[in-house]
């Protein structure tokens, strides 16, 4: 009784594979079952929808952002164009193509960057968090919104432009 074509590899029992070929007597076919489950990029089907959600309700807080100073715009953005990519590919290059967002985008996945432009905005925006919590909060929160500000801030300067 033949299996197939034998084996080169030896059987190691520690972890299944993440792919298993249907030339081996060790391993296992990939089952249509398991293809339709799965959708372009490897992600589950069920995951899908959630990552829709959260893109979209990034995108609002995004456009919220736009006329809130406080509220940051782009990282929402870079958000919704990260979820996208894993549910809607149409929705991430409308993201990816649009003038005003899409550079910033580009340049986070590609570098890991934020323009000084940004980094100014965010140092701004720190410097008025601290000012409002010194001056509308009890004694002890003031020093949170100064500790998280200079965290975030020294992490967003060290970043590359």
């Amino acid at each position: 009784m033949s299996f197939g074509r034998p084996c080169h590899r030896p059987f190691v029992a520690k972890k299944p594979p993440l792919f298993v070929s249907a030339d081996c007597a060790f391993d296992l076919p990939r089952t249509s079952a398991q293809s339709d489950r799965e959708g372009e990029a490897g992600h589950p089907i069920m995951w899908k929808p959630f990552y829709f959600t959260g893109g979209l309700l990034a995108v609002l807080l995004g456009v919220v952002g736009i006329a809130l100073p406080l509220l940051p715009t782009v990282p929402f953005f870079i958000l919704a164009a990260f979820c996208f990519a894993r549910s809607s590919p149409l929705l991430e290059q409308r993201l990816l193509s649009s003038p005003r967002f899409g550079p910033a985008i580009r340049a986070w996945r590609e570098r890991s960057a934020i323009s000084r432009r940004g980094k100014r905005a965010a140092t701004m925006a720190f410097v008025l968090s601290i000012l409002l919590s010194v001056l509308l909060a009890p004694w002890p929160w003031p020093l949170a919104t100064m500790a998280a500000a200079l965290l975030f801030g020294t992490w967003i300067w060290r970043r590359p432009e």
